[in-house]
């Protein structure tokens, strides 16, 4: 089993405005010479976390991670104007640009493989290489399975602390009534609200549970960001102009190596979702791991995508 690499500190960091209203948060870890990738984190919301620069070996990469708009140390924080799936795959391209980068790797799972995958079927030839984990394509089912009924039979005990917000009369569409009060006015409410739908995700995102991973889902500050942006691109479908639009727009990536990483026990984003992308993206390797869940911090994974970036590092680049 691999392990991650150990610790590092970014070699650059700096703010970069991408609009009048916000203002994201850039870093570039390992070799400035390396071979070019970007991180691209999950919620959409959850911002950095130094644990996801340690996935590349530092000698071969040159690694760059961002906060998306409204997340981390990105600003204005938790802030949903101007904030969706293409103003996010620009400022992608806004940061390339201003590294001077001409191809990279993109790094990203659960929503991060979404936002990877828009990034790369509008700019396939920015694009040198794919590694996805808990693929999530945004589509209905899959946000009705997770948000409104389906995980639920899996894991009743926390399904009832994700309904407790909720009234009863408002249980039909638990979306709509999660976006209203984490909406609200009232900083009570949006904090009620924003903890359960947060912590709802960290109790199943692994296959076993981690206190300490839970507890990182309900700190007030990380459950405020991910629950109102995430609710907001969930409530707006992504941004997308189809449900299966990434699904189909899968062919276009047809000549960019890419792997799938997909735990078994996802019960965040169900493997059917890997499954049918890996069908629909000719090339592509679908590896299922056999005892892991949604969480790319499980051993099986982590060992896998360490794998797959020591990998892909030797591999040449497009011309």
């Amino acid at each position: 089993m691999r392990s991650l690499y150990p610790p590092i500190e970014p070699f650059d960091s700096f703010e970069l405005p991408v609009s009048d209203l916000h203002t994201i948060y850039v870093e570039q870890c390992g070799n400035p010479a390396g071979k070019p990738a970007l991180f691209v984190h999950g919620g959409p919301g959850g911002g950095l976390d130094p644990a996801y620069r340690r996935f590349f070996d530092p000698q071969r990469w040159r690694l760059v991670l961002f906060d998306q708009r409204g997340a981390g140390r990105s600003r204005p924080f938790a802030e949903l104007r101007e904030n969706d799936t293409w103003h996010l795959v620009e400022d992608m391209e806004t940061i390339r640009q201003r590294l001077a980068i001409e191809r990279w790797t993109l790094f990203g799972g659960s929503w991060g493989s979404t936002l990877s995958l828009a990034y790369a079927q509008r700019h396939p030839q920015r694009v040198s290489a794919l590694i996805l984990r808990g693929i999530f394509l945004l589509r209905k089912l899959e946000i009705d399975w997770f948000y409104q009924h389906g995980a639920s039979l899996l894991f009743p005990d926390a399904w009832q602390d994700y309904l407790r917000p909720i009234a009863p009369e408002e249980r039909h569409d638990l979306v709509g009534a999660y976006y209203r009060r984490l909406c609200s006015e009232d900083s009570a409410v949006r904090m009620e609200a924003a903890r359960a739908w947060s912590m709802w995700e960290g109790r199943l995102s692994k296959l076993q549970a981690d206190a300490d991973f839970i507890a990182r889902f309900g700190a007030d500050r990380f459950a405020e960001a991910f629950a109102r942006i995430e609710c907001h691109y969930f409530i707006h479908r992504g941004f997308l102009q189809r449900d299966d639009q990434l699904l189909q727009g899968a062919r276009a990536l047809a000549g960019i190596p890419g792997a799938i990483v997909h735990g078994r026990y996802d019960v965040v984003c169900p493997l059917d979702s890997a499954w049918q992308l890996h069908q629909a993206w000719p090339g592509s390797e679908l590896h299922i791991t056999p005892d892991a869940g949604h969480s790319a911090l499980e051993p099986g994974n982590l060992s896998k995508l360490v794998e797959l970036t020591d990998r892909f590092a030797q591999q040449e680049r497009p011309a």
